[in-house]
């Protein structure tokens, strides 16, 4: 392994030019977003997961710094609740109005008319648009794609993978059953029961209204589309 002269450099850079994207991302993305829309966001990809903007919730705190009656509404993204414990947290630092429900109540919200926009990240994005985030996120798309609501997915291009062609070349993690089962102690699960706790899954790019990175947007991703903005 080849090491930095300079480490402390190379981590100061990394993390300047990881800000740099996240906030081109923030100005392409914010774009998009309606005055007084009510944004759905799952999972956490805010200031906590990147170096200090964030990627689909930088979208959205670039977009309230321009439209301050901007909401969001925040999935609480089972098992580990990363869009209560840090998505809805960092909506009340910034001072984004935020109401948090429960990943079962999404489509009821979209039904009633209580959300105008969907925006989430992405762990990687295959070469024709397929999108692999968070376990969830393809519910959220379908839901999204059923009421007619625009769904878009915010992510620097260091996630786009030219090697893999379609999202079935993405390798999905199994996590820990006790994600599941119960938490710090606590089960609600009876012992013995069987348990799946894949932590991510795809979501197919005819699903997905743009995808937004430090580059642009681009529309109705697909192949062609994403390869040009590579270049």
């Amino acid at each position: 392994m080849k090491f930095a002269k300079n480490p402390e450099a190379e981590a100061k850079a990394i993390f300047d030019e990881d800000l740099a994207a996240n906030r081109a991302m923030g100005r392409h993305g914010a774009a998009l977003i309606p005055k007084g829309a009510r944004v759905l966001t799952y999972c956490n990809t805010g200031a906590l997961a990147t170096s200090g903007h964030g990627t689909a919730l930088g979208v959205v705190r670039t977009a309230f710094e321009r439209d301050k009656t901007l909401s969001v509404v925040a999935c609480e993204t089972r098992p580990y609740l990363q869009g209560a414990r840090l998505t809805a947290w960092e909506c009340m630092q910034e001072g984004i109005p935020c109401t948090l429900i429960t990943d079962n109540m999404a489509g009821h919200l979209m039904s009633k008319g209580e959300v105008d926009v969907v925006i989430v990240g992405a762990d990687r994005i295959a070469a024709n648009g397929d999108a692999a985030n968070k376990i969830g996120t393809y519910m959220v798309a379908v839901l999204a794609q059923r009421h007619r609501l625009p769904f878009y997915v915010a992510a620097p291009t260091s996630t786009f993978d030219p090697k893999s062609a379609d999202g079935s070349a993405i390798q999905i993690e199994e996590r820990l059953a006790q994600e599941v089962t119960g938490y710090r102690g606590v089960r609600w699960a009876p012992e013995g029961v069987k348990v799946r706790n894949p932590a991510f899954d795809v979501t197919p790019a005819e699903l997905i209204s743009a995808i937004v990175c430090e580059k642009g947007v681009v529309r109705d991703p697909d192949r062609e589309r994403l390869a040009a903005i590579l270049r």
